[in-house]
């Protein structure tokens, strides 16, 4: 249902084809799909000659930093998110690790004479943990220019902002911008070359559109790929025209991004592995200690390993990184051997990873009944993997020691995953055990969640999507009845199902105080109306969703998501307490320090 802000009801009117066949036949048609869906870069990187393993290896090796000295934190509130003891007064940090938590009265000897991290009356939180994003994607465009709506409201102003880019780089070197939402931000539905002309003629100018499945481009662009008239569309692809057939600028799909793309030399030239420590160090200023990619071998495989294993070796890194490896690529992973669990504090392989369907907003999620006003062979969506394969994929890994993660959008998918776990389980296998998750899990009828509950199974919510799309959802793609059944937190919180909230990065952005207030909250953007309010959780539960049941879900609630004595000292220093904030603010929360096996590693004033 749909109400108003006040509560009141509202009535509403490694070689390309080894990856072919996790991309189904008309997936180019879908705008909004994330980098689970498909293949994004595979093809770029490959006509660029870019090589991540050989990238990796230019990162220097250097042994783990050495423990920062013993530190006290006190003079303020703290959050411990350990249900035992869920308020404390201070907290002794030793040898990275929490020593002791508790009341000021009861503080051991210890801590007596040392150093103080005085919080002023300010709010400390377990670091929060980021269930869902995707690194080397991430890694690839840290040094984009952000255009997004987060930035700016219009197209215009986007452009404009890519304008200054221009102005402040050499003749000739790219100029290139992420994040553009058509969907979001008032102005044209697509960048054409004129448009973007207006950018610089003295650049190639390119944009990634925040799906990365759509770009945009400038005449020098298309020129330095010899695109023209006579250029076909790559398979699986398209180049956008205008009426006489010329290139318009627009192209649909990683196929024909990366003939473009491809000339960008800093794609070959670059550092993935020093992009992914920059990734981390923007997850860290938004208070991330813990983050988990959800799609490991989408962008090139198995050398994919060689950039975490060089992250690792190098010494450098501020968040601790899970991971779980793509079903696409399952016979590479079978040929090298790869179990669950393998890594330590630092990297771990904690998922397999399954594609099912895809987007609800690009109308490739797969659903029971047709999408408005769609019709033909698509109109239900898409499904990724054939059923069969799917069930024995489930059946496979969860033998094999797995944690099985299964990406569903829509409810026929969301059928179809349930249904393969219940074959597992009438089998003798345990998903439970293994905390086996649904990702997205974005359309719930009450009989799904009843059978999430008895299969053990845990949901992560893309809570983006009713804060961002709900309003799309409502008026264009599938009416308020079902739209009402969007990422339903406060049914599982009610059934006592573990659930957790994710950004799905580059999708929405990493950041866990705005998807807490999405949950808590439900208003829609640029609307007045909430999106089903009876789906509101309790801060402490959306608190809870971001820190130790994201950790449960990541196999990493034995070391992180909650301070207690033996964990690692992952904690935030946050300006105001979240559980004590009009909750239409949570998201405006100032993150003032993040610290990591207690070292600072990011501080608002530094």
């Amino acid at each position: 249902m749909l109400d108003n802000t006040q509560g009141e009801h509202v009535e509403l009117s490694n070689r390309l084809e080894a990856f072919d066949f996790n991309v189904p036949k008309h997936h180019s048609a879908d705008p909004f799909a994330c980098p689970c869906c498909a293949n994004v870069f595979a093809e770029t990187l490959r006509l660029s000659g870019a090589d991540l393993a050989e990238q990796a290896k230019r990162l220097p090796a250097a042994p783990d930093r050495p423990y920062a000295a013993p530190v006290l934190v006190t003079g303020g509130q703290i959050i411990t998110m350990n249900a035992g003891m869920p308020a404390a007064e201070a907290m002794l940090v030793e040898d990275g690790r929490i020593a002791w938590v508790g009341q000021l009265s009861d503080m051991p000897e210890a801590a007596e004479g040392v150093e103080r991290l005085d919080l002023k009356g300010k709010v400390v939180v377990p670091g929060f943990v980021e269930p869902h994003m995707h690194l080397p994607p991430l890694a690839m465009m840290h040094a984009f220019s952000n255009i997004g709506p987060n930035r700016f409201d219009t197209a215009a102003q986007a452009l404009a902002q890519l304008a200054k880019d221009a102005a402040a780089m050499p003749a000739g070197e790219w100029v290139v911008g992420r994040q553009f939402d058509p969907s979001l931000q008032s102005g044209p539905d697509y960048l054409t070359a004129d448009m973007l002309d207006e950018v610089s003629t003295d650049h190639p100018v390119f944009v990634y559109n925040t799906s990365l499945h759509l770009g945009y481009c400038n005449s020098v662009a298309l020129a330095l790929a010899g695109i023209d008239a006579d250029t076909p569309d790559p398979q699986g692809a398209e180049i956008g025209r205008d009426a006489d057939g010329n290139p318009n600028g627009v192209l649909k799909a990683g196929p024909a991004m990366a003939l473009v793309v491809r000339h960008n030399t800093k794609l070959k030239h670059g550092n993935i592995a020093e992009g992914c420590l920059s990734v981390l160090g923007q997850a860290n200023a938004v208070g991330i200690t813990t983050l988990c990619d959800q799609g490991t071998g989408m962008f090139q495989g198995i050398k994919e390993l060689d950039v975490y294993q060089s992250m690792r070796d190098s010494g450098r890194m501020t968040a601790r990184f899970r991971y779980s490896v793509g079903q696409a690529m399952a016979d590479r992973w079978d040929e090298a051997n790869l179990v669950w669990g393998e890594g330590d504090e630092w990297v771990r392989r904690t998922g397999w990873k399954i594609v099912s369907d895809g987007s609800n907003q690009g109308r490739t999620g797969l659903q029971r009944e047709a999408f408005i006003g769609a019709e033909g062979e698509n109109a239900r969506g898409m499904a990724y993997i054939d059923k069969d394969v799917l069930d024995d994929a489930v059946e496979t890994r969860l033998r094999q020691g797995w944690a099985v993660c299964v990406h569903a959008n829509g409810d026929a998918a969301i059928d179809r995953a349930l249904d393969a776990f219940a074959k597992a389980k009438a089998k003798g296998l345990d998903p439970a055990a293994m905390r086996c998750r649904i990702e997205h899990c974005s359309i719930l009828h009450d009989e799904q969640i009843d059978k999430m509950a008895e299969l053990g199974l845990s949901p992560s919510f893309l809570i983006g999507h009713v804060h961002y799309w709900g309003k799309a959802f409502v008026e264009d793609i599938f009416g308020l009845e079902k739209a009402s059944k969007l990422d339903r937190t406060g049914a599982c919180e009610d059934k006592g199902i573990r659930w957790s909230l994710h950004s799905d990065d580059p999708v929405t952005e990493m950041n866990p105080l705005r998807c807490m207030e999405n949950a808590v909250v439900r208003n829609m953007w640029r609307s007045d109306e909430l999106l089903s309010p009876e789906e509101r959780v309790p801060v402490a539960a959306a608190l809870r969703a971001m820190t130790i049941d994201a950790a449960w879900q990541c196999h990493s609630d034995h070391e992180v998501g909650s301070l207690e004595v033996g964990k690692f000292a992952d904690f935030v220093v946050l300006a105001q307490d979240p559980l004590n904030v009009p909750p239409e603010t949570l998201g405006s929360i100032d993150v003032l320090e993040t610290w990591v096996g207690g070292e600072q590693v990011y501080s608002q004033f530094a």
